[in-house]
């Protein structure tokens, strides 16, 4: 049940979204996604402790809306994201932004699709942070579509999932997520092989034969 909600919880649909994973020694990485989910610019900024480099991190936000047309940002609720949408929406009030909405991401499961296989497939050259900050940008487009490439006991749902019988749990999580697929269906131009494969009668080989199609 918990695993439905999530992945059906309501899209941003086909905008372009600035995705913000918070840090605050490392600073907070920055990733640009275009409507289709593609990468458009990634940076870092350092609005929090123990920097507190504001202007700078508005300066360079501001250019990124002006630059790619901006309509939403994501901040994942990691540490420092209550400092870091503070100093979002502080920006977005005094530079009268009102076009432009600021949403907090559940960002469980991140960090694992950071370092999965499919993430360094599709990003053999960024850093783990930067692909954590591109997952957040994605989850408000398309939770769906994002969520389906990690495995359903990293998403954070459910406290005694390991008291369980793990096959059947298995085959209940799975069995959530294809039904979840099937019910909202898939857009073949934007489709990942990861979202794809969970449609019934395609595989893993045939869907990424269709997308590199």
């Amino acid at each position: 049940e918990n695993l439905k909600n999530l992945l059906l919880a309501p899209p941003a649909g086909p905008i372009t979204v600035i995705g913000i994973d918070p840090g605050m020694r490392t600073g907070c990485k920055v990733a640009v996604i275009s409507e289709t989910g593609a990468l458009l610019e990634n940076t870092t900024i350092y609005p929090t402790e123990p920097r507190n480099d504001v202007a700078g991190a508005t300066k360079t936000l501001m250019t990124l809306i002006q630059k790619y047309k901006i309509s939403g940002i994501a901040i994942g609720n990691g540490t420092g994201s209550r400092e870091t949408e503070g100093v979002v929406r502080n920006m977005l009030r005094e530079q009268k932004k009102e076009g432009i909405f600021c949403a907090v991401v559940n960002e469980a499961g991140a960090s694992v699709y950071s370092a999965s296989d499919i993430a360094r497939e599709e990003f053999p050259d960024l850093d783990l942070t930067v692909r954590g900050a591109i997952s957040i940008a994605r989850r408000l487009q398309d939770p769906l579509a994002e969520l389906v490439k990690i495995d359903p006991k990293s998403i954070g749902v459910g406290q005694y999932q390991h008291d369980v019988d793990q096959k059947r749990l298995k085959g209940g999580l799975d069995g959530t997520v294809e039904s979840c697929v099937n019910r909202v269906g898939v857009d073949l131009n934007t489709t990942s092989f990861a979202l794809l494969r969970y449609v019934a009668g395609i595989n893993e080989s045939v869907a990424r034969r269709v997308v590199k199609y």
